[in-house]
């Protein structure tokens, strides 16, 4: 996959449209404004923005925010991403509270080199999640060149990450899309052994293909999480009122028997009549009661799992092992948080992906032992299962 990158293009005095992934998690702050929660993606934005800047170039950041419907919806507006990006720069950002047409047109007109200004989250228009070619070749109208970082979006097909590339003359990968890219890559194409994957969340459905992929390079896969359970019930046990993709049974049948044996799944779990706080909680080996579910992974398959992990040199992990925003049902995931970072110290190359995963991997102070902290889930399934991701195809070759 050779794209071009921001190293192959000049930018002084170029109006540089950056395609962000701002879709950060927002709170309110005490006077009841939005604040942003995690600031997590916008620094990973910030080398390629500060690159144009740098040298000369006019950013023009385009993002998308939640999920709005494609109209203005006032709670998922980036007013307070751009007051972020602020702070985190230490210069001015500039707010459009529109997307396109003539009036950010001529604001972008205006501006000066090294000058930076964000536009309006783009599933404010209906025609970014249609990928349509009117809304894709406005956006190209205020770009002598276009950069796609935002790595989170690249296996949609919208107008912002692939309809625009199609309407200017250049399109390249910013430095986050090409770190992740690199990353990955090294994960699928060229792992070192053992290497040990990790995928939990609640179905299976949204892994299917990275599982039947990755029982092709991966010599051990361990399963935690809800999907968990749709694999054990598929096999025979059970398990009570976990959460189960009945219209999957067959298919994870199918991938157990063809992994022969590199799957593993949990032997014990932490269960409860429910996943609230208060509920009242124990372990189980074996099956699970009818009156019970399964919240967590137990111990005893923590030892499994962390021996493996241990053992491992490469890791990647996608998806909590259990509903880890209730602490009685943390435990499976912190766990594995610290294992695989462990296992980094001693060597071993890891990722981590997934907002889950990642919010779980923050809360356990490890971030900064990761090798690699991807800022994309589903985005980085698409590239480990090797299916398309149009974000990535619609750049300029190199």
């Amino acid at each position: 996959m050779s794209k071009l990158t921001l190293d192959d293009i000049d930018v002084r005095g170029k109006r540089v449209l950056i395609r962000v992934d701002f879709n950060v998690p927002l709170d309110t702050a005490a006077d009841g404004s939005p604040t942003v929660a995690d600031d997590t993606r916008i620094r990973a934005a910030l080398p390629t923005i500060r690159h144009v800047l740098d040298n000369g170039g006019k950013a023009i950041l385009i993002s998308h925010l939640g999920r709005p419907g494609g109209q203005p919806t006032p709670d998922l507006s980036l007013t307070c991403v751009a007051d972020h990006l602020g702070t985190l720069l230490d210069e001015r950002v500039r707010f459009s509270s529109n997307t396109v047409g003539d009036t950010v047109e001529e604001v972008v007109a205006a501006m000066g080199n090294g000058s930076v200004i964000l536009l309006e989250n783009t599933r404010f228009d209906p025609g970014e999640k249609a990928n349509d070619e009117t809304f894709a070749q406005a956006l190209a109208a205020l770009a002598d060149v276009y950069v796609n970082d935002a790595f989170g979006a690249a296996h949609r097909a919208h107008a912002s990450t692939a309809g625009v590339a199609q309407f200017v003359d250049t399109a390249v990968m910013g430095r986050l899309m090409e770190s992740e890219i690199e990353a990955l890559t090294k994960v699928r194409d060229e792992p070192e052994h053992p290497m040990v994957a990790i995928l939990g969340g609640a179905k299976v459905s949204d892994k299917l293909g990275t599982l039947r992929a990755l029982i092709n390079t991966a010599d051990d896969l361990l399963i935690g999480g809800a999907m968990s359970y749709t694999f054990l019930k598929a096999l025979g046990h059970e398990v009570g009122k976990s959460r189960v993709e009945d219209d999957r049974l067959d298919a994870a049948e199918s991938l157990h028997e063809d992994a022969d044996g590199r799957i593993h799944l949990p032997s014990d779990h932490v269960v409860a009549a429910s996943p609230d706080a208060d509920a009242e909680s124990s372990v189980v080996e074996g099956d699970i009661a009818d009156d019970r579910m399964g919240l967590d992974i137990g111990p005893a398959t923590l030892d499994e799992y962390r021996e493996l992990i241990s053992g491992a040199a490469t890791v990647v992990w996608n998806g909590p092992m259990g509903v880890f925003e209730v602490e009685q049902f943390a435990n499976g995931t912190m766990d594995i948080a610290k294992s695989v970072a462990e296992a980094t110290q001693h060597g071993a190359f890891s990722v981590v992906g997934g907002g889950d995963s990642v919010s779980a991997l923050n809360r356990s102070g490890h971030t900064d032992q990761i090798s690699h902290v991807s800022t994309g889930g589903g985005a980085m399934l698409t590239f480990l299962e090797g299916a398309p991701l149009p974000g990535i195809d619609a750049l300029t070759d190199a």
